[in-house]
């Protein structure tokens, strides 16, 4: 009989169905640093998206066989301890791959029109008021002229890139930042950083890629320069975000993430009211569809190591 603690549940924000296999099922909407000890006690499988698993607490958990991430990062749970008591991790796959692309598209498309911009004239009256039978006070841009740099070549990246040549964007697949040489297919950073008319940020937070888009980069970048981060919000300078924004060095953001989430103690991002900066908060993974496939792939996952062939593991 397993014992299973999904130890943040209401981080998945639907029906999960209940693995085919003898267990008994503990779940926690949230759980507290002060809460885990006694959670993972007994348990002989966890479930996490976002509650870290550290060192101390699998140490905790002296029963544990299996750890199931309800994610695709797994940067949250110690995995060398994992390794060394041979606990299988496996991890959540390519389930937004329609999601998350959507989404950057959207801001894309939001941003290059000025669309937030019209609606604060129609808001003010400007068109009510206008002489003309339409008021074009803001540049648009058409997306099929422009240059899209993607960061990433996983199924995120893949899917953006798919996406954007389906409308006619000419798409560029970015080596990685201080690379010594550039791969087939690739363009090389500093080309796509001063080049490009859009870039969207589909890599993982390491130490390699922290503040991976900073002041200098945003300095380098054309002045109309769109930059969208769905993946993690370490992964840019926002200080140096908040001011490029407001001295007009690039031509707007459009992020799904920030550096701290939830961003309890504020961010200079929040504090900017303007009509080329759209934030949204973590949900471009959470369509209907994402959900479920990441509902289903969990519980697959659980009844794979049950079955004795884990599957989607990363230690």
């Amino acid at each position: 009989m397993e014992v299973i603690a999904f130890l943040d549940r209401s981080t998945l924000p639907g029906p999960l169905r209940m693995p085919a296999l003898p267990h008994e099922w503990r779940e926690y909407p949230l759980t507290a640093p002060s809460e885990l000890i006694e959670r993972v006690s007994e348990a002989t499988i966890l479930i996490s998206n976002k509650v870290t698993l550290s060192a101390d607490v699998l140490a905790a958990a002296p029963r544990l066989k299996f750890v199931a991430a309800c994610a695709t990062g797994t940067n949250h749970i110690d995995l060398n301890v994992c390794r060394e008591r041979r606990i299988p991790v496996s991890n959540i796959r390519d389930y937004a791959s329609d999601a998350v692309p959507e989404h950057v598209m959207m801001m894309l498309f939001v941003l290059a029109r000025n669309l937030l911009a019209y609606r604060s004239d129609l808001q003010r009256g400007a068109w009510q008021r206008a002489t003309n039978f339409c008021i074009a006070s803001h540049p648009i841009r058409d997306l099929s002229s422009m240059t899209l740099a993607v960061v990433g070549s996983g199924s995120l990246g893949r899917g953006v890139a798919r996406l954007a040549k389906g409308i006619g964007m000419r798409v560029w697949q970015v080596e990685r930042k201080g690379a010594k040489a550039v791969r087939d297919g690739y363009v090389a950073w500093d080309r796509a950083i001063a080049e490009a008319d859009a870039i969207t940020l589909h890599c993982p937070l390491c130490a390699d890629t922290h503040n991976l888009i900073g002041e200098a980069e945003m300095r380098a970048m054309k002045p109309g320069m769109l930059l969208i981060n769905t993946g993690r919000g370490g992964l840019i300078d926002e200080v140096a975000l908040a001011e490029a924004l407001l001295a007009g060095r690039i031509g707007g953001a459009g992020l799904d993430v920030l550096h701290e989430e939830p961003p309890r103690r504020g961010n200079p991002l929040l504090d900017l009211n303007l009509p080329n900066l759209i934030i949204t908060p973590h949900n471009a993974w959470t369509s209907r569809d994402a959900v479920t496939r990441m509902a289903d792939q969990l519980t697959a996952n659980l009844e794979a190591f049950a079955a004795g062939a884990p599957r989607n593991c990363v230690a």
